[in-house]
């Protein structure tokens, strides 16, 4: 194989699609027409084959991306300061702050995670999304992985695709649930609101875990774990069970106040101006060495803060951050 390429299986999700719009959403970096072009120039094969760009894929086959490196110089490097978890020669783990884009996109074309990781490893700039093998929304914090080579990306993608990456999330929910259990509902794109996503029958698959790891007042503090990784997919399972993330903007509902609060309580929740949801935990098994590898990342102070409230101030930043959360076999 190139080492230059990328390659990918086609999902189920995928199956009977073109391939120029499957390359597409996973190299989203790269525009269509592009894409056409490496397909007509034999840069991007089907099972070692040559196709045209309306040949349409079928899930299991593998498809082999050979990018024409060049630069990507629409999109400069800038000095962001970054919260570096974990770095070797093929992988790094970045702590990401709310309110950090990921990577440009429309209105946000600069100042984003991917600038700064183009800043701070130049060699990022000949893979997609600078390496990137996931994404987090603007406003919610936490653990990212990152490929630093062709061989990392390709391994790291597969995993992902594979399911073979834990990723654990906490959330604050509003109410109090009794117990945890499993969402298993189909989402996709709101047709009224084409920046919202929402459950429904004729959408991809998601799977979200999700598990009590302290009742507070009025609300919850939750672990959850994805079995898949859909756009919003746990904002949207949580408001879909009636149980919404504190502070959401988008799926949750007006701010309710505990009765007899306390006025710091009050200030705490007034506060939080985002979806309290954070990327917790990462485990994976490394792309090149093959040991195990496991990060977590204590929640920011806007949740902490949150949560010790809520508990009537018994629980200090080292219990919160380490109520556990039950092994779930995915």
């Amino acid at each position: 194989m190139n080492e230059d390429a990328i390659e990918f299986l086609v999902t189920s999700d995928e199956h009977n699609q073109r391939i120029d719009k499957v390359v597409s959403s996973k190299l989203s970096e790269f525009s269509r027409v592009l894409i056409k072009e490496w397909i007509e120039s034999g840069n991007i094969l089907v099972e070692n084959q040559i196709v045209k760009p309306s040949t349409k894929v079928q899930e299991g086959q593998l498809i082999n991306v050979v990018p024409v490196l060049k630069e990507r110089s629409e999109i400069e490097p800038q000095k962001i300061n970054l919260d570096i978890v974990f770095e070797d020669d093929d992988l790094i783990v970045v702590n990401k702050p709310q309110g950090l884009v990921v990577h440009p996109g429309h209105g946000n074309y600069d100042a984003t995670l991917q600038n700064g990781l183009l800043f701070h490893d130049e060699e990022l700039k000949f893979l997609p999304r600078a390496g990137l093998i996931h994404r987090l929304d603007k406003d919610t914090s936490g653990l990212l992985m990152v490929a630093k080579n062709n061989n990392s990306y390709n391994s790291l993608n597969t995993a992902m695709q594979s399911r073979l990456i834990k990723r654990e999330y906490r959330a604050i929910c509003v109410g109090e649930m009794t117990s945890g259990g499993t969402v298993n509902e189909h989402l996709s794109r709101d047709p009224k609101n084409r920046i919202k996503f929402r459950v429904s029958e004729d959408g991809k698959n998601a799977v979200t875990h999700y598990r009590v790891l302290k009742k507070l007042s009025g609300y919850t503090f939750v672990g959850v774990q994805l079995e898949t990784g859909r756009t919003h997919q746990i904002r949207v399972h949580m408001s879909h069970i009636r149980y919404p993330i504190l502070g959401d903007p988008l799926y949750g509902i007006r701010l309710r106040i505990p009765k007899a609060a306390k006025e710091s309580l009050v200030k705490q929740l007034r506060s939080i101006k985002r979806q309290a949801l954070h990327a917790f935990k990462l485990d994976f098994i490394h792309p090149v060495s093959g040991d195990q590898m496991s990060f977590s990342s204590n929640l920011p102070e806007d949740m902490e803060l949150t949560i010790k409230e809520l508990s009537g101030n018994t629980l200090d930043k080292e219990s919160i951050n380490n109520l556990s959360f039950p092994d779930i076999k995915v």
